[in-house]
């Protein structure tokens, strides 16, 4: 994955190349934030909170914004990435951080390898292992590939498009309440207990590895520099309304499903929205939904993963590929072998919560050292708007940190 495009500084001109980077980071950070945990806390949250529910959705695509927004363009004025600014900020901090997120990302990355061997079953029929394994030896096969960032974006677009058609048809036939969604969009039943699905949101979107997805891609094809704030800013702004459009559709094709009376299926809610919709073809059509959920997260995971590792030590710098396909390796063996370790989930969730205040902490401070983005200048709306994300995300930590004390018996 080797691919380099160092422009011009005054270059302001969109190529063919940045076009696709466009497309490709904007995708790459999406289908991150949409794997099989983005399905089913959607389903559940909409048949506990019906159409005020979208409320949550609006308000956390909101913060969202803010806080990829910020580090998006931070990094790309540096021209380093996340783990590389903390270390400007606090020397030592950003391989903590790169650790975590390592953690973090492996133990995800085993429920999506899973999660991707259930959707090939539920359209194949084949076992759920052989479906894992088939996964793994795809997402290798990208990154081995000469053209391996190239494949990765136009896979990721593919996988996000093919989501968003498939769930948008299953809405159209639920034939949701749009008026009564639209009404609750502003004007939610009971907002403060819409907190906690606010948070959740929040951090499955831009928690974690997964905002720095798309930045670090961007850093990795050579684009850096002010002159490109435009497209940061296109691209940061891009990938969450992608996320934020496929929510909204599922939201409603759940509310479509909720309230006609019916009650999901707890072992699998969003499985049986689409049986609901569509009869049994429906189980096989989700399936399809699930496998390019969990592909694409496979996919994203492993190589943000990899490009916060590679910085720790010279020998693996240019050792993307290696790091990638080990991960994915690990990840489909622990799964095969040992199975899901919830437990082991379970803890890398609550580090996820842990990590997003920490890093866009970090990125806030460092936009106004001139040490680290020299004459740069950081408009005041968005450090507000990343300080009021860095609160919320707190918050986040919060509820992930009485996990643990449940997890461990305290």
């Amino acid at each position: 994955m080797g691919e380099k495009q160092i422009p011009k500084e005054n270059d302001a001109k969109f190529t063919k190349n940045h076009r696709r980077l466009l497309l490709g980071s904007v995708f790459l950070m999406a289908t991150s934030a949409i794997g099989p945990a983005f399905l089913t806390q959607t389903a559940v949250f909409t048949e506990q909170f019906a159409s005020s529910f979208a409320f949550a959705i609006l308000l956390s695509i909101l913060i969202d914004i803010g806080a990829q927004i910020n580090i998006w363009r931070v990094l790309v004025v540096t021209g380093k990435r996340g783990q590389e600014v903390a270390n400007d900020v606090v020397k030592g901090l950003g391989t903590v951080i790169s650790v975590l997120i390592a953690i973090g990302g492996l133990a995800f990355n085993i429920g999506n390898i899973a999660g991707a061997g259930l959707g090939l079953q539920a359209i194949f029929g084949i076992d759920v292992k052989i479906g894992a394994a088939i996964t793994a030896i795809l997402s290798i096969a990208i990154f081995m590939s000469k053209s391996g960032q190239k494949i990765m974006d136009v896979v990721t677009m593919f996988l996000g498009i093919l989501m968003i058609v498939v769930i948008a048809f299953v809405m159209v036939k639920a034939q949701p309440p749009y008026l009564e969604a639209a009404q609750h969009l502003v004007l939610p039943e009971k907002p403060l207990a819409l907190v906690l699905p606010i948070i959740t949101l929040v951090g499955g979107t831009v928690g974690g590895y997964i905002t720095f997805a798309g930045a670090h891609r961007i850093l990795d094809s050579g684009i850096e520099g002010k002159s490109f704030l435009p497209f940061v800013n296109k691209a940061a702004v891009s990938g969450i309304l992608t996320t934020g459009v496929l929510r909204a559709l599922l939201f409603l094709a759940v509310l479509g499903v909720v309230t006609t009376g019916a009650a999901l299926n707890a072992d699998n809610p969003p499985a049986s929205v689409f049986e609901h919709v569509l009869g049994p073809i429906g189980r096989n059509i989700f399936g399809i939904v699930l496998f390019a959920a969990a592909m694409s997260s496979v996919i994203g995971s492993a190589y943000t993963s990899a490009t916060f590792l590679k910085t720790m030590t010279k020998s693996l710098n240019n050792r993307t590929n290696l790091i990638v396909i080990a991960f994915i390796v690990i990840s489909t063996l622990v799964f095969l072998f040992i199975g899901k370790p919830v437990t082991l989930l379970i803890v890398a969730g609550a580090l996820n919560g842990l990590i997003l205040p920490v890093t866009l902490g970090t990125i806030l401070i460092a936009s106004k050292r001139r040490s680290i983005v020299g004459d740069y200048k950081h408009p005041t709306w968005m450090l507000v708007a990343g300080i009021i994300a860095v609160i919320i995300t707190i918050f986040t930590g919060v509820f992930s940190l009485q996990e643990l004390g449940q997890l461990f018996g305290k």
